[in-house]
């Protein structure tokens, strides 16, 4: 029976289960339960603190889990990205004092405070810049005001919590992170590991696109399959009315209103948006 790891609280919890929930698998309905066994796709679902999560799949000790990119660096577990899951993204700063103009460079020699050791450290090794890593189990934008830190490293969204604090960004992203599944390094993949992967990725994919249906005439196929090329060509079926055409084609769903809008200045007509709820591809 195949065991996945799912994150048992924090911003990936509900989506994890959900996600999972569109691919087919049972979940939890009481948030106490740490094991779910769903026997009619014979897997087993763990559910442990994301932090951790790497850990248990890069000792082998469960085939794959759901955690976040900058979780699973900052493991330093036997673990690598199976699949990007698109949801749980956030970027990962450095921030200073706002009272002096701050770059990558000039963070050598200081005291940088972080949730992410692991993390960090790798990334300073990856520049070359020799600084002390200090371990904060969070609120790290408190650490320079406290004196404990020159600099910190964490997640930021709006970056609002920084400037309330006197701080601000500075240098590119360390990181830009998101859901993933992962599975330990080196290890097969179990043709049930493969349906898994399988599923979610037609969730992943069904959440990016949607199904375009319009009328064209003949003459213009061409021009409108330019705009709507699809994922590898468009399907296209004659209509009644003579020199028309339908076409159906898969769009980004953040396209949909300019390809709409394009469509439509060409001379389609009838453009409908249908959602994707699962596919394969």
């Amino acid at each position: 029976m195949l065991r996945i790891a799912v994150p048992n609280k924090g911003s990936l919890s509900e989506s994890a289960a959900a996600i999972l929930k569109e691919a087919g698998y049972r979940q939890r309905t009481d948030l106490r339960d740490l094991v779910l066994i769903d026997p009619e796709n014979s897997v087993e679902f763990y559910y442990l603190r994301p932090r951790d999560i790497a850990i248990y799949v890069g000792t082998g000790e469960l085939e794959a889990g759901i955690t976040g990119r900058d979780l699973l660096i900052d493991s330093g577990a036997q673990a690598e990205e199976l699949l990007q899951m698109d949801f749980g993204q956030s970027t990962f700063r450095f921030a200073g004092k706002d009272d002096r103009e701050w770059t990558v460079d000039a963070v050598a020699g200081t005291r940088v405070a972080t949730a992410y050791p692991g993390l960090v450290e790798s990334y300073l090794a990856s520049k070359k810049i020799k600084a002390q890593v200090v371990r904060l189990d969070g609120a790290v934008e408190s650490s320079i005001r406290l004196g404990v830190a020159d600099v910190i490293a964490d997640v930021v969204s709006t970056g609002n919590t920084l400037r309330q604090a006197g701080l601000k960004i500075f240098g590119d992203p360390i990181l830009k992170s998101e859901a993933v599944l992962v599975k330990r390094i080196g290890s097969p993949v179990a043709p049930e590991l493969e349906i898994l992967v399988r599923r979610l990725q037609g969730v992943v994919t069904a959440r990016k696109y949607v199904l375009l249906d319009y009328d064209v005439p003949s003459a213009l196929v061409t021009q409108a399959c330019a705009i709507t090329p699809g994922l590898e060509s468009p399907t296209i079926s004659p209509l009644q009315k003579q020199d028309w055409v339908a076409v159906r084609a898969m769009v980004l769903r953040k396209e949909t209103n300019r390809v709409m809008d394009e469509l439509w200045a060409i001379g389609a007509r009838g453009i409908l948006v249908t959602d994707i709820h699962a596919c394969r591809l």
